[in-house]
């Protein structure tokens, strides 16, 4: 059943008058009359008594006549919602990200929530691995990932470069030390993370290219577990240097560089579907990104 029936209904009902709900709707009078026998046919009831010299509203009549009234103040509603989204003033921004990247949107989305206060946002802890196929799917509108997604259907610009930085207990052997060669590590403990990522197999690489032991007898689900752990000095770890620059500042982590991985560069990505139309919030935040990388 088509909205507009209701709507001439509307103003035939209060007009109680099918020449001047014509006139309202800038229709011809026989179309009025006819959408109105529409309406009556679909619903089965008459809803005007034309018997006498002036409209009036049957039972069914005042009955429709009500939820004629709602469907126009939902249609109001719905067309200010949609203008306040226009204007980037209202609306919900979903953006998926995994423990570690969720970090890098930390000052992009304190700005954004100023420039759009009424906006919602929010961020997903998902997989990094799934969020480009959550992005196809429609499940996310924007992404962060560390690594590039090589697909064109995304599009991926990049807001922010990190490392891998190597980070010990201030009472561990190296602590004192500015850096170190990879054939040292052999005897020490890591902690790694129970999540495969691309860094993780740089670094596996990196210590069979040079027949180095890789002792990773303990993973960790999260990096607050892995950075606590390196504190008490249960072992060592590789973890995102951003991850770390609090613990690095106040010295209860020490960063050393491992020379045959010092150039270990650690790009995040904005990530959206190249093809699909962003919401009017994920739009903007795409450009408050852009504009912070000039």
């Amino acid at each position: 059943m088509e909205f507009y029936l209701f709507e001439t209904f509307l103003h035939v009902a209060t007009e109680r008058s099918f020449s001047r709900a014509a006139e309202k709707l800038s229709r011809t009078q026989p179309a009025v009359s006819l959408a109105i026998q529409r309406l009556e046919n679909e619903l089965g009831e008459k809803l005007l008594d034309r018997s006498g010299r002036e409209l009036l509203l049957t039972d069914a009549g005042r009955l429709v006549l009500e939820y004629a009234r709602r469907f126009e103040n939902l249609r109001r509603e719905m067309s200010d919602a949609l203008a306040e989204l226009r204007d980037k003033g209202a609306g919900r921004l979903i953006i998926g990200a995994n423990e570690s990247t969720a970090l890098y949107l930390f000052e992009h989305i304190q700005n954004y929530r100023r420039r759009y206060p009424r906006i919602k946002v929010q961020v997903r802890r998902c997989l990094s691995s799934r969020i480009p196929s959550q992005l196809i799917d429609g499940d996310l509108e924007l992404g962060v990932i560390s690594y590039d997604p090589a697909d064109d259907r995304l599009t991926s610009t990049i807001i922010y470069t990190d490392h891998l930085a190597f980070v010990v207990s201030p009472r561990h052997r190296f602590a004192g030390r500015k850096s170190v060669s990879i054939t040292e590590l052999g005897m020490e403990t890591f902690i790694a993370h129970s999540v495969v990522s691309p860094y993780r197999e740089i670094v596996l690489k990196e210590f069979q290219r040079h027949k180095v032991p890789l002792n990773m007898d303990v993973e960790m689900p999260t990096i607050e577990t892995i950075r606590r752990m390196v504190q008490r000095n249960e072992g060592v770890a590789f973890l995102p240097r951003m991850c770390v620059e609090q613990e690095l500042r106040q010295r209860t982590l020490c960063e050393v560089q491992v020379r045959e991985l010092s150039n270990i560069q650690r790009p995040i990505r904005l990530v959206y579907p190249a093809r699909r139309a962003l919401s009017h919030a994920a739009q903007a935040f795409v450009e408050l990104v852009a504009e912070g990388k000039r």
